[in-house]
């Protein structure tokens, strides 16, 4: 038999073209089922958009206002704007990562009441990111190409507006902001705000250990505090007020707080609870009415002039007759009101006020020292004598009237 090997081999090359067509077909079929259903490579593979900022060395996460804010895996570079925020960056040992500070951080005065700064005298010198309380200059935080922006949140304001606001300068910035409320102590709420705050800015600057640190420390001295006094029945509890609390700027006698946390911390009868929750300004006439047994003076006063609510009390006939006056019980205390709270002289503060309303629950503890372990946990450094000194050394003691 003769074969034909031409056709044969015309054959085994059809064969082959025909598979070829019958791969490239399946292919385009694929391509084509996977753009006909609307879905995204990532979908159909189940990939989230955090796995992708994940997998790109970017990380998602919420911030204070409930905003989802993508930053890059590794921070070292940021900027804090609006009240408190680079103290709370301070308090998570991370002010390396500051790259430019707001107006108020490069002030000279002759009253610092910030102990962060103090600590931290190098942050006058960094380049300026805008005026203080958040009002930032965009085109200068671009320039030093920090990665992330912390911003604290502007009190008064909606989480809707304060969140429009981070959008807006991220937007004008092209770099993430990442926005929380500065929260407080005063009641479990507001305690529970500067917690997570705390935690979200560990998380951006890789200090989550520390965040818990910070958290656990407060809780503990606001425990011991408590269970120093909590015993103490109520006609036992020593009545006291506190005048020229700062607030904004300094001020007189007049200005108080109603819930004055050293005072609610060491069951202390504050004569002024009455009077709301936060600042409030009272009548002289009610301070003479209440007549407490003790006055602590808040030495930002000073600022005033002619010693503030310390010369109130030596010169204003009205206010000689206070029993607190007369029996030489005016002392004073550590201002904490300065470009929002400073939290570690309101823990030391406490403890001066436990000392001197209740001397044998407070007799293993030299407030001065108790302060300078306080501030040295929060900022590294025993700060109390330089912040003291800027107040003529006033506060931890009685004045002199």
């Amino acid at each position: 038999m003769k074969f034909n090997y031409s056709n044969k081999l015309s054959k085994v090359i059809l064969i082959g073209i025909l598979i070829a067509a019958l791969i490239v077909t399946s292919g385009c079929t694929n391509k084509s089922t996977s753009s006909d259903n609307g879905s995204s490579p990532s979908e159909t593979s189940g990939v989230s958009d955090a796995d992708k900022a994940a997998e790109s060395g970017a990380l998602t996460l919420k911030d204070g206002f409930d905003r989802e804010v993508t930053i890059p895996e590794n921070v070292e570079r940021v900027v804090c704007s609006g009240a408190g925020c680079l103290r709370y960056l301070v308090y998570l040992q991370a002010q390396d990562d500051v790259v430019g500070v707001d107006s108020l951080e490069k002030e000279e005065s002759a009253f610092e009441g910030r102990p962060y700064a103090l600590a931290n005298p190098q942050l006058k010198d960094y380049p300026l990111i805008g005026e203080f309380r958040g009002k930032d200059d965009p085109e200068k935080i671009i320039a030093i190409s920090p990665q992330v922006i912390l911003k604290t949140g502007t009190s008064g304001q909606s989480a809707a507006t304060n969140g429009a606001d981070a959008d807006t300068l991220q937007n004008k910035t092209g770099i993430p902001v990442v926005m929380f409320p500065y929260g407080s102590l005063k009641n479990e709420e507001q305690k529970a705000e500067m917690y997570n705050s705390l935690r979200i800015m560990g998380q951006v600057v890789g200090k989550q250990e520390r965040a818990e640190e910070v958290i656990n420390y407060i809780n503990a001295t606001m425990q011991d505090l408590e269970n120093r006094t909590a015993d103490i029945p109520e006609s036992e509890r020593k009545t006291a007020y506190i005048g020229g609390v700062s607030m904004a700027g300094a001020h007189g006698i007049i200005s108080t707080e109603p819930a004055y946390p050293p005072f609610l911390w060491v069951n202390a009868n504050n004569v002024a609870a009455g009077m709301g929750a936060d600042h409030a300004d009272i009548a002289k006439e009610a301070l003479v009415d209440w007549d407490p047994e003790y006055i602590f003076i808040d030495i930002g006063t000073l600022q005033v002039g002619n010693e503030g609510a310390i010369g109130e009390l030596k010169n204003d006939t009205s206010l000689s007759g206070l029993s607190a006056v007369k029996n030489k019980k005016v002392y004073g205390v550590i201002p904490y009101n300065y470009y929002s709270t400073n939290y570690e002289s309101v823990l030391a503060n406490a403890y001066f006020v436990g000392k001197v309303l209740y001397p044998d629950r407070f007799e293993d503890i030299d407030p001065e020292a108790k302060a300078d372990e306080i501030y040295t946990f929060f900022l590294g450094k025993p700060v109390f004598s330089e912040l003291n000194g800027q107040y003529d050394n006033l506060g931890f003691k009685s004045i002199p009237l």
